[in-house]
């Protein structure tokens, strides 16, 4: 049940992985799942909530796999970059469809396409309701996206970084072979490092422990998450420095 319909976030960053635009298919891009994300996306924007979003390259190339199979390390992660960018357009096509103004930011320069990263600029497009796309990665291999999202999210202070995954939420067990895992309803980030769980990297882990930035892992599947997360409904997993509930 929705407590409010004021959000408890002013400025979030949203962390989209490359397998949620896949849809059921697992790899590519799902027109109609795009749009749907878009449509979630437009309720948040109305609630004049000025969003970021950071979007992963997975259903398309992941430089992890590239590596294992003998690759460069830095060209396979820099394929991956680009995935992301791929994405990042067609997420920014389908909010235009929703005529949300939006964004794109590459960390590796492709001015045909999208802006370079600038941290003030990228604010100042926030500051005007328009939705920041962040692409690239952070323009170095070795890193994912999501330390891609920690860092942005740090860069430009937002409050909460909402994790949006095709499960519903941090579990002891992965919840897509064992229906009896259990879901956690908040960890602390301590929780996260000490118990292995791949909600994201460690190095993501810690830039979010560091500066203080809480996370939400959600199911982006159920429409509506993504505005009951901003709203602070209790929905999946919270993050933080102390466990609450």
């Amino acid at each position: 049940m929705i407590m409010s319909a004021t959000p408890k976030y002013k400025r979030v960053v949203l962390k989209l992985s490359g397998e949620a635009l896949a849809g059921s298919q697992g790899f590519g891009i799902d027109p109609d799942v795009v749009k749907s994300i878009a449509g979630q996306i437009e309720e948040v924007v109305q609630l004049n909530v000025q969003m970021a979003i950071v979007v992963g390259g997975g259903n398309i190339w992941r430089g992890l796999a590239g590596s294992a199979k003998g690759m460069d390390r830095a060209t396979a992660d820099y394929m991956g970059m680009l995935a992301t960018v791929i994405n990042a357009l067609a997420l920014q096509d389908a909010l235009e469809k929703q005529g949300i103004i939006s964004r794109v930011q590459t960390a590796i320069e492709m001015r045909a396409v999208a802006e370079p990263y600038i941290r003030r600029r990228a604010i100042r497009h926030l500051e005007k309701g328009r939705v920041v796309i962040f692409a690239g990665g952070t323009g170095n291999p070795y890193f994912s996206t999501d330390t891609t999202a920690a860092l942005r999210a740090a860069e430009i202070e937002a409050e909460v970084i909402l994790m949006a995954k095709r499960v519903g939420g941090v579990y002891d067990d992965d919840p897509l072979k064992n229906p009896n895992a259990k879901r956690y309803t908040s960890l602390t980030y301590i929780d996260l490092l000490n118990k292995g769980l791949a909600v994201m990297d460690s190095t993501a882990t810690s830039l979010c422990m560091d500066n203080r930035i809480p996370v939400v892992v959600f199911n982006v599947n159920e429409v509506g998450n993504i505005k009951r997360a901003v709203l602070g409904e209790n929905i999946g997993t919270y993050v933080g420095g102390v466990a609450v509930g």
